[in-house]
């Protein structure tokens, strides 16, 4: 867009830029000069002589070579799902389908679409990649419902995300249910049971409507049941859609039939087996083609034996997908981890999925009877003991069982001619087949965790031998790693996350802890010569001494890695104001997955690969300076803040009367971890954990839904004892005082004085009539005749945390140190809500007929907004300056600032309250340099005071 090129002259009246057909002739060559390839021009006021001035610019130029694309099967609902080969196994969420889920079934017979929508959406909260949507009833009509379901599964953007499978036995529904969706979705299915013809005709359909399609194999003769039929159907089909009518392989998804097995009839023994290895024979017949199947059909035979149809379930599905499977309809409720099932149901299982013995039937009905109705059942299998010690350690590693540890660590010892050699053979043979399977998605953070507690309890008992042979620096580690919270920074969980993931990839970590120096930093780098440099922050202080970092990083020559990590962090800001300051390489890293990644580049046998990849993450960023330079270093279009302040939020203060509060002051609260556990927001506890999915839906997850469970119930475990041994002490302390606004501030009176919460407006251009908000816009204006008031509070639940962070750490059990950061991180946010319900109900009162459940408040539905200063709505640190003298929080209840104002303990919160209906949060992205200014002055601080505290948001 042309007009948003920042050197086109002056806006006009609209704010909009004019060009002439000369300037925009000089606008395209400096485009195709910087390295564009196309251009696409117009615009309401583009005319003939500027297209004639477009050709110009371009005249004598060469056209691009167009790529070769590879071909990539995709779907899409608002969001792509590339099936690349590392996707693994595509889960199709089957719940929205009235023969498959009662509940559905019910609520779609009764209209009750809204609740409906809720099932859809807890398959997408559950990890389902794609929604299968089906409304095959006799009682229903069918065209009807599937147009009007997805009509409004279309209007919810969450839901509308994945891609639909649109699923139906008569064409006329999966056309109706093709003219809503938008996006690539999924046509479930088509067939040559009707003969060629009629087979064309539905493909066509589907190939105009842009879906892909499940082909069933099955022709005029029926559901095909061998292997030879199955894949001679499946290529004719094949043939016909890429050939005759011109479907790309990748839009094909064939299902082969999956069948039911031990069914007690002789012919149907073989039916897993056909399916296993027709999946393997078509993907090898029919190049680009997927293939799908519903899982659950297996294992009809034993309906009512959880235990046994989960067995049958994750074997097949193990085999199946190592054949070719990619997708498949699976009930995530009855999914169990192939490697997990009891050693002898899965033989009795493999037996009858292989047709292994002609008793193989009866051996597992006669099994399945002593289990009837069990699922899921833990049984302590100890066959493993049995095992070489090299087996039983990695099997301990990768199941992170400590149990044994000692003991085989010491016959290890004893087995291997030195201590060090257990290290380097053994237990590093288990850690790398734990980095594989963590970096192939076949294990989550819990057990990587797990895993690294059980290494260091090993590695602590062959240190001693280690010391005394002298020979500790003989280890063969992939490079020494050094990592620290940045100074003024109190936040760690997620550092100590990328510690225990590099030390499970053989990494040698040197955690300096929080609130390091950069002195500290580099002196203790320098003495342990180390080969990476980590830095984290939560907090956006933070940024500015990782810049500090880098350049005394530069001053002393150094030239190794120095990775950045945190919250706050971003590739933006580390190309912009971190990577320029330092001569070597600077990288910005996502997250745990992701520094193993990194880590490994950087310091792996190929030198060539290493170099390649610092320069292309140099280049990379330069590029991205580069592009910002050309845009005069604005991302944002930002309105004046004179015009931002035209448009606040109005309120008419004539009618609206503020709540009387029925207390007025400062008040301390006492309430024991007991009252606070019901108010906990699970869902992010498992972010923290890098489990994605929504609680208590995650642990119907078929991928994370086991680890998040067994994670849950450690927590559970772990919470009974907080609360009975006292482990985490709690403090909470409220206000509430009367307050007027004047422009972007709030005056506050306490005890006669006039304190000043100085606050930010958006400026970021919205649509035209929106307002541009600032907290000030909810407390009622100097002018106005009515008395309004603010709320102020700081809680946490971290009092007393270090010294059993600390057993823990000497036990070098990092699983259980971070599981209990996270959870006094929960309950810390579960104090502000209780804590923010008795403000609401009782001291100021505004809601005494308040009567929400947890997960009401988690939405947020009550009256007023709790905003914290550092956080979107008001995300200068400073103004806990002001919290902390208003209330007296140090002396009062304990929690300290740092120098950059991070909380201490970190299981802190503080914030503000506001009570007027209309209040909302919302986010402070970009500033102008007009209001950096007005702020600088109402604060009486320096322009670079200013620029240090609001980095993140200075446009």
């Amino acid at each position: 867009n042309i007009s948003a090129y920042p050197n086109a002259g002056l806006p006009n009246e609209f704010g909009e830029y004019d060009q002439t057909p000369e300037e925009m002739k000089v606008f395209i060559r400096d485009f195709i000069e910087s390295g564009f390839v196309n251009i696409i021009g117009g615009c309401c006021g583009t005319t003939p002589l500027h297209i004639k001035a477009m050709a110009e610019a371009v005249k004598g130029m060469k056209p691009r070579t167009k790529p070769t694309a590879i071909p990539v099967t995709a779907y899409a609902g608002l969001e792509p799902l590339m099936v690349r080969e590392n996707l693994n196994f595509i889960n199709v969420g089957e719940r929205t389908n009235v023969t498959g889920s009662r509940k559905f079934s019910r609520l779609i017979k009764e209209k009750n679409y809204t609740e409906a929508l809720t099932i859809a959406q807890q398959q997408v909260d559950g990890g389902a990649q794609v929604i299968d949507v089906n409304m095959d009833e006799g009682l229903l009509d069918s065209e009807k419902e599937m147009e009007t379901f997805l009509n409004m599964m279309m209007s919810e953007p969450d839901i509308a995300k994945l891609p639909i499978m649109i699923d139906s036995s008569k064409f006329s529904v999966i056309e109706a249910g093709l003219k809503c969706v938008q996006g690539k979705c999924i046509v479930n299915s088509i067939s040559l049971k009707e003969g060629d013809e009629e087979f064309i005709r539905q493909a066509n359909l589907v190939r105009k409507y842009g879906a892909a399609a499940v082909v069933m194999a099955f022709d005029e003769k029926g559901q095909a049941e061998t292997i030879d039929r199955k894949v001679n159907i499946c290529q004719r089909a094949y043939d016909i859609l890429v050939n005759h009518v011109g479907f790309l392989p990748e839009d094909i998804i064939f299902d082969p039939n999956i069948f039911a097995v031990a069914t007690g009839i002789e012919e149907h023994n073989e039916y897993a087996i056909n399916f296993i290895e027709a999946t393997r024979k078509i993907k090898e017949a029919c190049p680009g083609a997927k293939i799908s199947g519903g899982v659950s059909n297996i294992s009809f035979s034993f309906r009512g034996n959880n235990k046994v149809r989960e067995a049958m379930h994750a074997a097949f599905l193990y085999h199946a997908i190592q054949a070719g499977m990619d997708m498949g309809i699976v009930n995530a409720g009855m999914m169990e981890v192939y490697a997990e099932v009891d050693k002898p149901l899965l033989k009795l299982v493999e037996d009858v999925l292989f047709n292994r013995s002609s008793d193989a039937t009866d051996a597992l009905i006669t099994y399945a009877e002593t289990v009837k109705g069990k699922g899921k059942e833990l049984v302590k299998d100890l066959s493993w003991r049995n095992d070489t010690v090299e087996n039983r350690l990695s099997h301990s590693l990768v199941r992170g069982i400590t149990e044994f540890i000692e003991e085989d660590t010491e016959e290890a010892r004893l087995k291997y001619p030195n201590p060090l050699s257990v290290i380097e053979g053994p237990l590093m043979d288990g850690m790398n087949i734990v980095g594989d399977l963590f970096g192939e998605g076949k294990m989550f953070l819990p057990q990587v965790v797990k895993s690294a507690r059980v290494m260091k309890r090993s590695v602590a008992v062959l240190t001693p031998f280690i010391e005394e042979e002298k020979s500790i620096s003989g280890s063969s580690s992939k490079g020494k790693i050094l990592l620290a919270t940045v100074k003024g920074d109190v936040h760690d969980i997620g550092k100590n996350i990328v510690g225990v993931v590099l030390g499970c990839n053989n990494f040698e970590i040197i955690d300096l802890g929080v609130m390091v120096p950069a002195e500290k930093i580099l002196k203790v780098a320098l003495e342990e010569n180390v080969n990476i440099i980590g830095l984290s922050g939560l907090i956006t202080p933070s940024l500015d001494e990782m810049v500090t970092v880098a350049k005394e990083m530069t001053r002393r020559k150094m030239n190794i890695p120095l990775l950045i990590g945190g919250a706050t962090t971003s590739k933006t800001h580390t190309a912009l104001k971190i990577e320029p300051e330092y001569t070597g390489a600077a990288i910005h890293v996502l997250d745990a997955s992701r520094a193993v990644t990194v880590a490994s580049t950087l310091l792996g046998a190929d030198t060539n690969a290493s170099s390649n990849y610092i320069l292309g993450v140099k280049k990379d960023y330069n590029d991205l300076r580069e592009k910002r330079a050309r845009s005069g270093g604005k991302t944002k279009k930002l309105i004046p803040l004179d015009l931002a302040r035209q448009s606040k939020y109005n309120i008419n203060w004539e009618t609206y009367i503020p709540p009387k509060p029925n207390f007025l002051g400062v008040k301390k609260l006492s309430l024991d971890i007991e009252e606070l556990i019901p108010y906990i927001d699970w869902t992010p506890f498992f972010t923290t954990w890098q489990l994605k999915g929504r609680f208590p839906d995650i642990f119907k997850n078929p991928f994370v839904g086991i680890e998040a469970k067994k994670l849950f119930d450690d927590a559970q475990e772990m919470l009974q004892t907080i609360k009975n041994e006292k482990w985490l002490g709690t403090a909470a302390i409220v206000g509430v005082f009367p307050a007027k606004s004047s422009k972007d501030d709030i005056i506050i009176e306490n005890n006669g004085e006039k304190i000043v919460s100085h606050h930010l407006r958006q400026q970021v251009k919205k649509a035209k009539g929106k307002s541009y908000l600032c907290l000030s816009d909810f407390i009622a204006p100097e002018n106005s005749t009515q008395q309004d008031y603010i709320g102020a509070f700081a809680v946490t639940a971290g009092l007393g945390i270090e010294k059993y962070v600390a057993l823990f750490e000497e036990k070098h059990d990092d699983y259980n140190a971070i599981l209990l950061k996270a959870l006094a991180d929960r309950l810390a946010e579960a104090l502000a809500e209780k804590t923010h319900e008795i403000i609401r109900k009782e001291l100021w009162g505004y809601a005494p007929n308040e009567n929400l459940l947890n997960e009401d408040l988690i939405k947020e539905k009550y009256r007023g907004i709790r905003p914290a200063p550092g956080y979107p709505a008001c995300p200068e640190h400073t103004e806990k300056d002001l919290l902390w003298k208003l209330l007296n929080v140090e002396k009062e209840i304990g929690i300290k600032l740092t120098s950059s104002r991070a909380m201490y303990p970190a299981a802190s919160v503080s914030g503000w309250y506001f009570s007027h209906p209309d209040s909302k949060y919302f986010g402070i992205s970009h500033i102008g340099a007009d209001q950096l200014k007005d702020y600088s002055h109402r604060k009486s601080w320096t322009s670079s005071e200013a620029e240090k505290w609001l980095a993140r948001h200075i446009e």
